[in-house]
């Protein structure tokens, strides 16, 4: 078996990894405002198979409130539309040809609460993940410390940085969930 090796730069590749997947999942909250990352939940059931939509068409933003699809294949406009009204997004696809325009419209009071609560949920999701990947080298630098490949002094002075790297990555988490809610609350 091979030995257990601790990297600081992996720890926070993967660190990264997960502020990396916050940001897309933010990118998905529907402000108000039109955005291609909007319509990344939507899955297209097309020629016997289950295909995201950026799949089976072109997802392009045409003003500050309108998202266009042009569906390569005019034969999937029905289960496009269809993908895009069971996505639960909100959204009302309004037909013309090949292209479908979605309207964004603005957020309610109520729903820009329910938004903020989401982001706080995607934001601990992600707090957990970094936490987890935390935990991961901090159990790397005991196994070395306890298999007497690291002094336990190098096991603290890594643990600390390990621990400083996890408080940085977290307080941006934090940073990127405030200017979220801002985000939302001005809509």
């Amino acid at each position: 078996m091979a030995a257990a090796k601790f990297d600081i730069n992996d720890l926070e590749r993967r660190m990264r990894g997960v502020l990396d997947t916050l940001k897309r999942e933010f990118g998905g909250l529907r402000t108000g405002r039109a955005s291609v990352n909007l319509l990344d939940p939507v899955v297209v059931t097309a020629h016997g198979a289950k295909l995201p939509l950026k799949g089976v068409a072109t997802v392009s933003v045409s003003d500050a409130r309108t998202i266009s699809v042009q569906v390569w294949d005019k034969s999937q406009i029905g289960a496009v539309e269809k993908a895009i009204r069971e996505a639960n997004l909100g959204l009302n696809p309004i037909v013309d040809g090949s292209t479908m325009r979605l309207p964004i419209p603005a957020p309610n009071a109520e729903r820009r609460q329910e938004l903020v609560k989401l982001a706080h949920k995607y934001a601990e999701h992600a707090r957990v993940g970094v936490r987890n990947v935390r935990k991961d080298g901090m159990d790397v630098l005991k196994k070395l410390e306890k298999d007497h490949v690291i002094s336990e002094d190098e096991q603290r002075k890594n643990s600390v940085k390990v621990q400083e790297l996890t408080d940085k990555l977290v307080k941006e988490v934090d940073q990127m969930t405030a200017q979220k809610e801002v985000e939302i609350k001005q809509v």
